[in-house]
């Protein structure tokens, strides 16, 4: 495994939503590494983040979903390799650039007395309001409340004004009894930072202190930053103003100013804290605020040219996800009918999308479009390239879909519960097409599902997901015949093909725990029923087992006792050998 090229790295990803004034936390702090060409299974029940997950990287997050923490790295050279035309505007673009940054590299000298100013006013704000703590715990009593009044309000518009009039009269008591809560905690806060205020001001003492500090660091903060800056400096802002044109090229002429003095604000805040901007990834955070930085290489007399690293969670611009959506990464969704448009020919959409992304006339785009549909099984294709989804079945529609997807031969394909909306027998098939392209195509296979039986004739590695985490990562070979937690213990046991005659069949009591709430310790802990003391009140590490196989539980831990797997799934080896032939 180590000797492939990691296609795509996802380091501590956060992903949250916004839901009716609360935040959802779906992803939580996921890292894994999907290495090209190989098949990777994503497992788990509903809810427990599959789709979310895979819509990150592939710029598909509802309009509430955010990235709020983390990195995914795209390591694609095609797409990273950058070139831009210089003409008069991006010559008169980069001698502003390297102005104005010659010009805030003053401030560099001075970044320690500045960073001392900051925390001599940050100190005094702290005296003179609420403190961190103090303003934390308002807003979440605040949150608390408002929520319970959003809930109030929701129940009230439920009920049936001719049957439950005194329901609704409560309810609106208890809503304007929580507007009067949410009126008084604001009012009482304001009241205590007031009172702060007034007591700092009227402290004689500490007031000259503060003053006398602040004005020897204003004096000498001024002294620093009248110094001169060094030839390296220079030689460096050189570079910097290319790379910010190499950054903002792709864009129109009024987007590339306006991402330039973004940048320029971006690179002025930085000198002026004392980031170190010649180390590359410190450089790289600066630039990935506003845009990808693109690193610069070298130049021609008519071009620049650099490459950039594609950091998918930091992705503004939908003209960025249009060079990496069907180009890089596609998907094949679980329904084909919702993924097809109904009034328009199945040749038609094909070629559509090899017109948008390819640079091709209609008649290669057609002749393109039959040799995917007849890649995909699709009998007599010419005779059927003119007909509408309707005159397909869903197997059929499901392979058009497919094809769809590689016409423009992504590194990525995901594939989101591809099978679950087909008849049994075509399964199979489907899962079979998937295969045999790749070793056609060369892509790597996101599978996400929540049938194992499905990842065992799919997958060279299985990612087990629960509550927004990855719990189990390994082979299949590791995960389905030495799963090491309870609840890949549990989804085995539940697979219907390992089920004893006159048993009955395993199924996971509870349901996964809400992600609006914090969790505490193990979120399988109230499921599990291996579940030890530390488990409810801290999470545990990864604990690796091989190689190649991690597991996220405490039953890893030396001190951990030693517990068994489920009867069901001891020596399952030839029970899987009959079921799925692995």
């Amino acid at each position: 495994m180590e000797e492939k090229k990691v296609l795509l790295s996802i380091k501590d990803l956060d992903v949250k939503f916004r839901v009716r004034g609360r935040t959802l936390t779906a992803i939580r702090g996921i890292s894994l590494d999907i290495y090209e060409n190989e098949s990777i299974a994503i497992v788990g029940e509903s809810g427990s983040g599959k789709s979310v997950f895979t819509k990150t990287f592939a710029g598909m997050l509802d309009s509430n979903g955010y990235v709020d923490n983390g990195s995914i790295i795209f390591n694609d050279e095609e797409l990273a390799d950058t070139v831009v035309r210089i003409d008069s505007m991006a010559r008169s673009l980069m001698d502003k650039a390297k102005r104005k940054l010659d010009e805030y590299s003053h401030l560099e000298l001075g970044a320690a007395t500045y960073r001392e100013i900051l925390e001599l006013e940050s100190e005094k704000r702290e005296k003179s309001g609420l403190s961190s703590q103090e303003q934390a715990a308002e807003e979440e009593e605040l949150r608390d409340l408002k929520q319970k009044r959003a809930d109030t309000y929701n129940l009230k518009q439920t009920l049936d004004p001719a049957k439950e009039k005194e329901k609704i009269r409560q309810a609106a008591r208890d809503i304007k009894e929580y507007d009067a809560k949410i009126k008084e905690l604001k009012k009482r806060g304001e009241q205590m930072a007031r009172e702060k205020k007034h007591a700092v001001d009227m402290d004689a003492g500490y007031m000259k202190r503060y003053q006398e500090k602040s004005a020897a660091l204003q004096a000498k903060y001024k002294q620093e930053i009248a110094g001169e800056i060094s030839a390296e400096t220079t030689a460096r802002n050189e570079i910097l103003a290319k790379e910010i044109y190499l950054s903002v090229g792709r864009y129109g002429l009024k987007k590339r100013v306006q991402l330039s003095n973004q940048l320029l604000k971006a690179l002025k805040k930085a000198m002026e804290l004392g980031v170190d901007l010649s180390d590359d990834a410190q450089r790289s955070a600066v630039f990935d605020d506003v845009a990808f930085r693109v690193r610069y290489l070298d130049e021609t007399a008519e071009q620049l040219h650099g490459t950039c690293v594609l950091n998918l969670a930091n992705v503004k611009y939908a003209k960025d996800w249009s060079k990496i959506r069907g180009r890089r990464i596609a998907t094949v969704f679980q329904d084909p009918m919702t993924s097809l448009n109904p009034i328009i020919t199945i040749g038609k959409q094909i070629t559509s999308i090899i017109l948008k992304h390819q640079d091709c006339t209609e008649a290669e785009a057609r002749r393109r479009a039959l040799e995917l549909m007849h890649k995909v099984g699709i009998p007599n294709a010419a005779a059927r390239f003119d007909d509408y989804p309707f005159q397909y079945s869903g197997g059929m529609r499901q392979r058009i879909v497919i094809a769809i997807a590689l016409s423009c031969q992504p590194k990525i394909l995901i594939c989101d519960e591809p099978t679950t909306a087909l008849d049994v027998t075509i399964q199979a098939q489907i899962l079979q097409l998937i295969k045999d392209l790749q070793k056609e195509f060369n892509y790597t296979i996101v599978f996400i599902t929540h049938d194992l039986g499905v990842v065992a004739n799919v997958a060279d590695r299985v990612a087990v997901l629960y509550a927004g985490q990855i719990i189990e990562l390994g082979t299949v070979r590791e995960v389905f015949y030495d799963p090491r937690h309870p609840y890949t213990w549990a989804l085995l046991s539940s697979l219907p093909q390992l089920a004893q005659k006159s048993t009955k069949l395993y199924s996971i009591t509870g349901t996964p725990p809400s992600l609006y709430n914090q969790i505490v310790g193990d979120a399988f802990a109230p499921r599990n029923p291996y579940c030890l003391e530390i488990d409810t009140v801290l999470e545990p590490p990864m604990f690796q087992v091989s190689e190649t196989h991690f597991a996220k539980t405490w039953l890893l831990d030396p001190r951990a006792p030693k517990i068994d797997k489920p009867e069901g799934i001891q020596n399952i080896h030839e029970k899987l050998m009959a079921a799925f032939n692995i």
